[in-house]
């Protein structure tokens, strides 16, 4: 699919596979769209995967100068919809992905949430415990010292890998996306836009497939918690011995997740 302008925004978009089912797949922050290739490979000739970068990542432009980065990343989605395609999201991209699903129902098959980040949705508890881990990267963030806050972020949702491992080139990137980490939490913490409004997920119409790792934070189960709970049509899947990352280290396990979905549109 070619690359499009969206807001002003040049957005580069990748296209995955040459099955005749049409699948958005929409990254994690500070992620990029090659990420999804082994989801791509295990699907085969089943699906295409529709994947762009999300401003200032892989090869898009930068953001456009205003903090509500999820509009943005929400319009980019928003810009590839097609009348009943399936959406895919991991971490960040998770959350935009259910907000397209909630702003156009009716026009989405099928939600593949991976880990979304929508820490709104999980119980006073468990999000307060996680809030005092979050809020050592922000205060690091706040002093001036973004490697410090990029490491400690790496140890939240890294996937276990250890920041002195990681290539310079990574470091150096993921240093430079803190502003974006940052900007999203009244997004992911707030829900300023309302995703979690009395009644809204209750009329969503699209089944919901949400995948987390036996190894995640312990808040994704909170996270998905939550949603099940409001979702009609939505089941909660584990992935044993999975983290964060599943998106990489286990896509076979999210692409079994799509194709359930394909399989339920197709009977």
């Amino acid at each position: 699919m070619p690359d499009l302008t969206v807001g002003g925004t040049a957005i580069h978009v990748n296209t995955l596979g040459s099955g005749a089912a049409r699948v958005l797949a929409l990254h994690c922050g500070l992620g990029r769209s090659g990420m999804w290739s082994g989801v791509a490979a295990a699907l085969a000739d089943r699906a295409t995967l529709i994947a762009p970068d999300f401003p200032s990542h892989g090869a898009s432009a930068p953001w456009a100068p205003t903090p509500d980065l999820h509009s943005q990343a929400t319009d980019v989605a928003a810009a590839l919809l097609q009348e009943g395609i399936h959406l895919l999201g991991h971490s960040f991209g998770a959350t935009v992905a259910l907000r397209v699903a909630l702003e156009n129902p009716g026009r989405v098959a099928s939600l593949t949430l991976v880990e979304p980040v929508l820490f709104a949705a999980a119980d006073g508890a468990v999000r307060d415990a996680h809030r005092v881990q979050d809020e050592e990267f922000h205060a690091a963030f706040v002093a001036g010292d973004h490697a410090k806050s990029a490491r400690l972020f790496n140890r939240l949702w890294g996937g276990g890998l250890k920041w002195d491992a990681l290539p310079q080139q990574t470091r150096d990137a993921m240093t430079a996306g803190m502003p974006f980490i940052v900007a999203t939490g009244p997004a992911l913490w707030d829900d300023v836009h309302g995703m979690l409004a009395p009644g809204r997920l209750e009329a969503l119409p699209t089944p919901v497939a949400l995948l987390r790792g036996s190894e995640t934070q312990p808040i994704i189960a909170a996270i998905h918690a939550g949603l099940v709970r409001r979702i009609r049509d939505a089941r909660d899947i584990v992935v044993p011995g999975g983290d964060h990352m599943l998106v990489l280290g286990h896509p076979d396990a999210v692409a079994r997740a799509v194709q359930a979905h394909l399989e339920r549109r197709a009977a």
